[in-house]
């Protein structure tokens, strides 16, 4: 494991949370991570899930739908539970970023509309061999940012991002 901790902020009224890493790999690598399913299956969610159902269609307008399955006895009451998602690409140029919304959905796709839609754009920045990854999520509101950091989503993508790094690691 680097040193190469996130580094996390809130901004614009509470509604933005940016998140940055630095990879030990090379830009096209860190992106294609997010753009292969197979790829994706292997770090997506937090530490002791597992991504069962990974559709993707990268290309604007395209939609990634997606199951997170809690594998982990020791996650007590997570054990068993899926969480579907579901982003729908805005824009894409390879390798520098990806928009997209993302949603919580439900096994057919259907958008759960009680939970906040988020809409993410994703810096992918070369650094002589490393990547600079800058996530940036805009949520309706504050409040609907406090309900997913609420949720534990900010431990959720640290340990996915760590996720990332081991991927990196193994294949690069």
């Amino acid at each position: 494991m680097s040193n190469n901790a996130m580094v996390s902020r809130v901004e614009n009224d509470n509604r933005v949370l940016v998140l940055e890493r630095v990879f030990d790999a090379p830009r096209e690598l860190v992106f294609k991570m997010f753009k292969e399913p197979e790829h994706l299956k292997m770090w997506w969610g937090p530490r002791g899930w597992e991504l069962p159902v990974c559709i993707v269609d990268f290309k604007p307008g395209g939609v990634w739908h997606y199951c997170m399955k809690c594998i982990d006895p020791n996650l007590g009451q997570f054990y068993g539970m899926e969480a579907w998602g579901k982003g729908v690409y805005k824009e894409i140029i390879e390798p520098e970023t990806i928009v997209y919304t993302d949603y919580f959905s439900d096994a057919e796709g259907n958008i759960n509309e009680n939970l906040p839609s988020t809409e993410v754009t994703m810096e992918f920045i070369d650094l002589d061999g490393q990547t600079k990854l800058i996530s940036h999520s805009l949520y309706v509101s504050a409040e609907a940012l406090k309900t997913v950091m609420d949720m534990g989503m900010l431990q959720g993508i640290t340990e996915t991002w760590d996720r990332l790094e081991e991927r990196l690691n193994e294949i690069k």
